[in-house]
């Protein structure tokens, strides 16, 4: 574990487990968490002789609390700084929600052999937010919402949001975890409250339309169709359609959260990605 400097200062923490030869898998985690819900991907592909890497994006974790910066530009440059002090070559690069919207803006700027594959699990491109373009998407006022309520009470919000929608716990029937909305809350609260503030309108407005056909590599495009966060209608299947190499996923009756909630699936379905 240790922490690289960026241009502007700021400083990125990440964990860096495996062998060095190994190919590296890089995790670029959702809003407003942290390199730790990775947890049982990292130790599970770490087990499985890979290099695992996972960074708290700016603003989040124990990274710098940044009051700039914090958009799709310079989360993608903060990676690419990340890639080169790390010498990473031929990674997989795997994001998670906003993550997702981190990995496409990335890896369609990464120096030639930086990247082998991407993933992108529930992840918001190629745009969240409704507009004549997108009139599939969800209003604005869904994500003003989401700023007010972390203005007003971010400890109750970051109880709130875990607790239903991210992982599908509002659903009759569902297995409620106590132990998964605490570490979610301890995640959230980690990070800095101007940097969550502002990555809500970078994962929301910012358009990947372009990312997305700029990338050659082969991209998993995983989603559950019963994602509250990231409609999955207005997400993935446009995603794959705008990839030139994609292979669609979707899980019946998964929540947005599904690398929690179901990682046996996840990750068995990941390796066959990587290894194929």
């Amino acid at each position: 574990m240790g922490f690289i400097t960026t241009k502007d200062g700021t400083e990125i923490f990440y964990k860096d487990w495996g062998s060095k030869d190994a190919q590296p898998i890089v995790f670029h985690h959702g809003w407003p968490l942290s390199a730790d819900d990775w947890d049982n991907q990292m130790l599970f592909f770490l087990h499985n002789g890979y290099r695992v890497i996972a960074h708290d994006r700016r603003g989040h974790g124990r990274s710098t609390q940044s009051d700039t910066g914090n958009e799709m530009d310079t989360y993608a440059a903060d990676v690419a700084e990340l890639a080169e002090a790390l010498d990473l070559k031929n990674a997989v690069h795997i994001g998670h929600s906003t993550g997702g919207g981190e990995v496409a803006h990335y890896v369609a700027r990464a120096k030639p052999g930086r990247v082998a594959k991407a993933v992108l699990i529930g992840a918001v491109p190629p745009i969240m937010v409704k507009s004549a373009k997108n009139p599939g998407g969800l209003p604005i006022e869904v994500f003003d919402g989401f700023r007010a309520a972390l203005v007003a009470n971010r400890v109750q919000f970051y109880y709130d949001v875990p607790s239903g929608p991210f992982y599908g716990f509002n659903r009759p029937g569902a297995k409620v975890s106590q132990g998964i909305i605490d570490n979610w809350w301890r995640q959230g609260m980690m990070g800095g409250a101007k940097a969550h503030y502002d990555c809500i309108k970078a994962f929301s407005e910012t358009d990947f339309t372009d990312d997305l056909e700029k990338i050659d590599v082969p991209v998993l495009v995983m989603h559950g169709d019963d994602d509250q966060i990231v409609p999955y209608a207005d997400s993935a299947p446009l995603s794959a359609k705008l990839l030139r190499n994609a292979t669609l996923k979707t899980y019946a009756g998964l929540p947005h959260g599904l690398c929690t909630t179901h990682p046996d699936i996840v990750n068995a379905d990941l390796l066959a990605f990587i290894k194929s």
